[in-house]
């Protein structure tokens, strides 16, 4: 019998002073069997930093065909492409060819490797954009997981703050690639 999907609940308010985006969103998490808490916290953090009122979580893991998140139009058409870990450098370049944008949230033990790895060829990537989180911010982030989750955050000048009833965080993704 095959393993389901734990779903984890988050009520999450965002203010992005950065974008002037201001929303509250209840969010429906589907944690794959093979997926941590840290790489569920990264999809969550994509999420407040990409948020728009048509953003949605992919299949991510259970499908190659679709990412971690997605932005699509009211065509269907793949405006935002995004994922989070160390994807194949053929995937990110496959999403490019699909979206007007890609973003890449990298996080995870080997990331400063994968980056090494796949520099030269996603530095061509013009649509391309990744960010790495920090081990620390990633360990910080899984402590506030819970079933039923209740988040503020707030976006200024790059920086987040994820406050929730147990802890407030600091997280300052940092930018790999070039700024086009």
């Amino acid at each position: 019998m095959a393993l389901r999907a734990t779903v984890f609940k988050a009520e999450v308010g965002i203010a992005d002073l950065d974008r002037h985006y201001y929303q509250d969103h209840n969010l429906i998490l589907a944690r794959h069997p093979s997926e941590n808490d840290e790489r569920m916290m990264v999809r969550l953090l994509a999420f407040v930093l990409n948020a728009s009122e048509t953003l949605e979580f992919g299949r991510g893991l259970s499908s190659d065909d679709e990412p971690a998140l997605w932005d699509r139009d009211l065509t269907g058409a793949v405006q935002h492409w995004i994922e989070v870990g160390q994807p194949d450098e053929r995937l990110i370049r496959r999403a490019c060819g699909k979206a007007d944008r890609v973003s890449v949230y990298a996080f995870g033990r080997g990331v400063d490797q994968w980056w090494q790895s796949n520099a030269a060829a996603l530095g061509k990537q013009e649509k391309l954009q990744v960010w790495r989180v920090s081990p620390q911010e990633c360990a910080d982030m899984a402590k506030l997981v819970e079933r039923g989750m209740k988040l503020q955050c707030t976006i200024q000048d790059g920086h987040v703050m994820v406050a929730a009833d147990s802890d407030t965080l600091q997280i300052e993704p940092l930018r790999l690639t070039e700024e086009r």
